[in-house]
Order: structure tokens, then C-alpha cells, then sequence
């Protein structure tokens, strides 16, 4: 290995005492490549086994929850005790090669896919008319009632527990990308006039309390639990770097483990506010303090912008997406002195297809993940 890489190795210890082997991260993408029913499909945990081989800490894809928060065709499923003998083989697939396997748990909330769910619906914070994955036209939203709420932050602790017994080294709490979690923080998407609407954080601690107490019952110490989170976003109003500071001191005060930004340019800069212009991720790692680790993450195809990013000094972790999609051998490549053999360019015409699973393979042909392109 080139020595100047090396810091992109080094161990990072989570508040648990749990020891990633180095700073990589495979992100959880969305791969809409699981089965009908969300088991996975052989494809599928081959795809998992490649992409988790050289990182420290491998997510799944968003792993469904509930019946009503399907928000993807091919979207894998933590639903029911059915699932955890189905879903061990993607946690035994993730964790061959020596990384932390962890299940992102997850509901779509408004943005689940009425074609998806069970009753042909969707349901969040308050109603809502929205336009969501792969959809032709707009679909309407309900609003999700008490009862439903209370169900769902069960569903999560049961995710959580199934996630323990099939397997998984951990678990990540999905509360970015305009899921549920976010939606009840977020006053875009939350017009409630009770208290979930009037403690807007109420909805994702409650969350994470019963994931945390899941953890005590039915894990062990060395579980480990993430959140993550969009600091940011374009509705107006909607969520900004403010609410994200109050949403920050209220998550560091939890037993969580690390905490995961939703960024697509790691550089990305606040769009308005008392903080406007000021990089994203220098804020979060600042409103942290130390206190767990960052999972930084957007627009990483090299090896130097890794270490750029890492020796900036904000973020912890690195999560890697589309460039490990483009390449599952890329952390192993700069382990074994040859980054200059990644492949950091998509090529619609290479006969392995970039060893994707064929749905993905499709939706990377189909330019839905921004990349480099050969074609372009």
C-alpha cells in the first residue's frame, strides 16, 4: 500500500468499544433487488458479499419495517419473524470479509409506494399529495393516526430485534431522505396540531429509545446502533441547518454509536440561514463534539478525494456509495497498492456489468445514479 493512504486504514473505535478495522463504509443503497416478498435473492446477497469485502462497517439497502412503509419494489424486508432466517443470509454474506454488518431500518412513510403496501396506501405525518420512486404520477398520501404511530415505533424495536437474531452486528436508524423519520421532523411534511406535531423531534427519539431498549432486552454490548440523517432540505419550510443543530444536541445525548449524514457532495455548503455558505459536515462534526463518530459521505470516486476528505479533519468515516457500485474492489485496490487499476467510470457496454445485480445494473443504465459515465 502506498503509505500515503494509510490513514484511510486505521482502526476507529465506536462508543460501544466495538473496532472497525479501518475508516471505510459501504453506503446503503437503494439496490430494488430483493424478491416480491423482500427475502433476497441469490444476486442479491452475492452483490452484499462484494461490496461489504475491505470496509469496516457494511449498511444494507433501507430494510422495510412495516406493511405500510414499502417504499421500493425489490425492497428487502424486516417485517416478520419469517424474515430472519431469509435476511441471515445477507448479514452471514456482509460479514465474510471481516466488516460490521448493519441493517438499516426503514419506513417510507408518505413516500411509500401505494403499489407497494399491503392495503394500497401510504401514510405519514400529515397528508400529502407526492410524486415518489419510479412513479408515473402523483399518488395521495393520508395522514398516519396515533394508533398507527405507536405502531410503528413498536415496528421498529421489533426490526430491531429480529435484526439481533438474524445475525447482524448492528442496526442503523433510517431518519434521512424524506422517510418517516425525517417527515415528523421536517415542517414541510409535518402539520400535525398534536403532540407529535408540536415536538417535531418526538417522533425519531422515540424511535430510538425503542430501538436503544430493544438493544438491552435482546442484544449485547457490542450492538451497534446508528442514525442517520439529511441536514438539509429544498422545501420551504423545511428543514435547515437550525433545526438540524437542535435535532444534533438531542441525538448526541442518546447511546448511539455513530451518526450518518445524507450528503451527495461531501463538500456540500449550508443553502441558507445564520449559517449559510459554511460546509455542511464541518458544522455536524463540530455540533458533535467527539462525542460519536460522523459518517461523512458524497461524490467520493478517488482515492485522494478519501483521503482528502478524511485528513480534513470532519469527518470519521467514510461512506462510499457509487463508488463501489462502479468498483467492489476499491478498497481493496488502495490496500493492495493498485488504485491505479479502480474502476471509477460507468461503462454501459462492459460484458460483467460492473458485477451489479441486473435491476441495479438498470437503474445505473438508466442514469438514475449520477455518475461518471464512459458514454458522456
Amino acid at each position: 500500500m502506498n503509505t500515503r493512504y494509510a490513514p484511510l486504514f486505521e482502526g476507529v473505535q465506536l462508543p460501544n468499544g466495538v473496532e472497525l478495522k479501518n475508516k471505510f463504509v459501504l453506503a446503503p443503497l437503494t439496490h430494488v433487488s430483493s424478491n416480491d416478498d423482500g427475502t433476497p435473492t441469490d444476486a442479491e446477497i452475492e452483490y452484499m458479499r462484494k461490496r461489504s469485502n475491505g470496509v469496516g462497517l457494511a449498511l444494507t439497502a433501507a430494510t422495510n419495517v412495516t406493511d405500510l412503509g414499502k417504499a421500493f419494489p425489490g425492497q428487502p424486508s424486516i417485517v416478520r419473524d419469517s424474515d430472519i432466517e431469509e435476511q441471515r443470509k445477507i448479514a452471514d454474506a456482509m460479514k465474510a470479509n471481516g466488516a460490521k454488518a448493519i441493517m438499516q431500518i426503514h419506513h417510507g412513510g408518505v413516500q411509500a409506494l401505494p403499489s407497494q403496501t399491503a392495503t394500497g396506501e401510504s401514510a405519514g405525518p400529515s397528508a400529502i399529495t407526492m410524486q415518489s420512486f419510479g412513479e408515473p404520477e402523483p399518488h395521495d398520501a393520508r395522514e398516519i393516526t396515533p394508533e398507527e404511530i405507536d405502531e410503528t415505533i413498536k415496528a421498529f424495536g421489533e426490526a430491531t430485534r429480529r435484526a439481533i437474531e438474524a445475525g447482524f452486528d448492528g442496526v442503523e436508524i433510517h431518519g434521512a431522505n424524506h422517510y418517516i423519520i425525517h417527515q415528523f421532523v421536517s415542517p414541510y411534511f409535518n402539520k400535525r396540531t398534536d403532540k407529535w406535531g408540536e415536538d417535531r423531534y418526538l417522533f425519531a427519539m422515540e424511535v430510538v429509545d425503542e430501538v436503544v431498549n430493544t438493544v438491552k432486552e435482546h442484544g449485547n454490548p457490542d450492538f451497534i446502533i446508528g442514525y442517520r440523517f439529511s441536514p438539509e432540505e429544498p422545501q420551504t419550510p423545511g428543514i435547515d441547518m437550525e433545526i438540524t443543530e437542535t435535532l444534533i444536541g438531542k441525538l448526541v445525548e442518546k447511546p448511539l454509536d455513530y451518526l450518518h449524514v445524507s450528503l451527495f457532495d461531501i463538500h456540500s455548503t449550508t443553502r441558507d440561514g445564520k449559517y449559510v455558505g459554511i460546509e455542511r459536515i464541518e458544522l455536524l462534526h463540530k455540533w458533535i463534539g467527539g462525542r460519536m463518530p460522523l459518517i461523512g459521505i458524497g461524490s467520493i470516486f478517488t482515492p485522494d478525494q478519501a483521503l482528502e476528505a478524511v485528513e480534513s479533519g470532519n469527518v470519521d468515516l467514510l461512506g462510499l456509495g457509487r463508488a463501489l457500485l462502479l468498483d467492489p474492489d476499491f478498497v481493496n485496490k488502495i490496500e493492495d497498492g493498485k488504485e491505479e487499476e479502480i474502476t471509477n467510470v460507468f461503462d454501459p457496454e462492459r460484458a460483467d456489468k460492473h458485477e451489479l445485480t441486473e435491476p441495479l445494473w438498470e437503474q445505473f443504465y438508466k442514469g438514475f445514479y449520477p455518475v461518471p459515465r464512459k458514454d458522456q
